[in-house]
């Protein structure tokens, strides 16, 4: 009987516990995602500054395109 009990429990608490784990990494996904638009903006921003940059003192003339 307690190993049946036993097995119950492991059961209810993998599913628990899936669900929580689950909710808290949503939860933190959501909080993220702000930050990392800030952080994907900055990156294209500078990167399309670098590109504008190279292309005017022309030095992109030597470097293939990718």
């Amino acid at each position: 009987m307690v190993h049946r009990v036993m097995q119950r429990v492991d059961v209810v608490l993998d599913q628990r516990l899936r669900e929580a784990i689950a909710l808290v990494v949503q939860e933190q996904t959501r909080s993220l995602l702000p930050r990392l638009r800030e952080e994907v903006e900055s990156v294209v921003r500078h990167a399309v500054y670098e590109a504008v940059a190279d292309e005017l003192a022309g030095s992109n003339s030597a470097a293939p395109l990718r």
